[in-house]
């Protein structure tokens, strides 16, 4: 992943959180299962980074964090409760250590659950996604109607006689 001190200093700048960044301040520790609805909510969104030990108001300040000492452990948690991978990495930034979780987009058609619960960012909260959402998700992997065959089993004539081929040979 390799994430720097400088390109965390250009995350701050961002003018607002994003469905894809969140800024956690954890100074001292981090609730592993509001880690988990947090990670379905960005997988769901298309991916993102969740970095702990930075306030999430503007000024964004590095307060620096102690929660999760040990990432390795706590990458394999997150796999056996939500069932993907996500990547962490310690960041030595100089006020303070930042650890920062890299979640990856859900695959097409498919929606992540934490405990039952389909999970999406509305304003600051995690909420489940309503029906209609997961409606489209879910139909992701249906083709496109410019994708599906219109007619099969047609001869040439066949094809000659359905288009208006004077149209274009004229």
């Amino acid at each position: 992943m390799s994430i720097t001190p400088e390109r965390i200093d250009l995350g701050r700048s961002v003018p607002s959180e994003t469905q894809n960044l969140e800024f956690k301040e954890a100074k001292n520790q981090f609730d592993s299962k509001k880690l988990f609805k947090y990670c379905v909510a960005l997988a769901n969104e298309g991916g993102g980074h969740l970095a702990l030990g930075i306030t999430d108001k503007v000024p964004r300040q590095v307060v620096g964090s102690h929660a999760f000492p040990d990432l390795v452990g706590t990458v394999a948690k997150i796999f056996q409760a939500v069932g993907f991978r996500a990547d962490a990495e310690e960041i030595h930034h100089q006020d303070g250590r930042i650890v920062v979780f890299q979640i990856p987009s859900r695959p097409k058609g498919t929606a992540y659950h934490y405990e039952g619960s389909y999970l999406m960012h509305s304003g600051e909260e995690l909420v489940p996604m309503s029906e209609d959402q997961l409606r489209n998700i879910f139909s992701e992997e249906k083709p496109d109607w410019l994708e599906a065959i219109a007619v099969k089993g047609l001869s040439g004539q066949d094809v000659v006689q359905l288009l208006d081929t004077q149209t274009f040979l004229i």
